[in-house]
């Protein structure tokens, strides 16, 4: 018989899979870095507990091109200054991804808030454009000019929060206490010039980013690094608590919240 392709595989071939995506080479973007103050209220009211806002309300936009061989990649992340238990960090509101591979391992592994959209990375000479757009709508546009070169960081590490949960059979909640976790990526830049420019906000109902306006620019970079990333469940965290938070995931939350239609397959 012809091997059946959704039937188990082998210990040898799960291994073996396991092997090479432990040996991945370094992977370069090109990406745009946006920062801002915010209004204050407005970053404490997206953040779920236990998250608590920091000393300053930043946002932080990353709009990113991914020269994979033979699979170029758009990757976007809208996010929150955030802490938890004396670690400061980021806490993505939405992630645009433009193929559901990267999608899909990010929302299942550690629970990213990623989403299918179209992602723009554009430069013309000193002229350089990047957006996110899910539905039609780009909901978010930074457009500016190189300036000039900046020292190139060291090194670092920075933490991205997310919660990790499976929303409940009946509709009633979750399947079980969501989990909290602190995503570790270490970064490394080789090249980084300063944008001079601007950052545009526009109204969407499936990504309502507007309601975090510009205050104060505090900076836009166009840069090329490499990251990866390790993941650790910190702890469990009161479904109750996070339910109401839950519409940032997802479009449509009544989805979610009414549990299948009966008679449903």
């Amino acid at each position: 018989m012809a091997r059946v392709r959704y039937g188990a595989r082998t210990e040898v071939e799960i291994g073996a899979a396991r092997t090479a995506s432990s040996r991945l080479p370094d992977i370069w973007s090109t990406g745009v870095v946006a920062v801002w103050e915010s209004d204050p209220d407005a970053v404490a009211a997206v953040l779920p507990p236990p998250l608590k806002p920091t000393g300053r309300p930043l946002v932080r936009v990353n709009i990113s091109k991914v020269d994979l061989p033979g699979y170029p990649l758009g990757a976007g992340s809208f996010a929150v200054a955030a802490a938890h238990d004396g670690v400061e960090g980021w806490y993505p509101l939405v992630m645009p991804m433009t193929h559901e591979r990267a999608l899909i391992g990010g929302r299942e592994v550690f629970g990213e808030p990623k989403k299918l959209g179209e992602v723009t990375v554009e430069r013309d000479g000193l002229v350089v454009r990047a957006a996110l757009a899910r539905h039609g709508i780009e909901f978010v546009e930074v457009r500016g000019a190189v300036s000039g070169a900046l020292p190139l960081p060291e090194p670092t590490q920075k933490t991205d929060f997310y919660f990790k949960f499976l929303p409940a059979v009946d509709g009633s909640g979750f399947d079980a206490d969501p989990v909290l976790v602190h995503c570790v990526r270490n970064e490394k830049v080789r090249k980084l010039e300063r944008i001079t420019g601007d950052v545009v906000l526009r109204e969407s109902m499936y990504d309502p980013v507007a309601d975090l306006p510009v205050r104060e620019l505090v900076g836009i970079t166009l840069g090329e690094k490499t990251t990866d990333q390790k993941g650790r469940v910190v702890e469990r965290v009161s479904g109750q608590a996070l339910l109401p938070y839950i519409h940032q995931r997802y479009d449509d939350p009544q989805q979610i919240l009414d549990g299948p239609p009966e008679g449903s397959t």
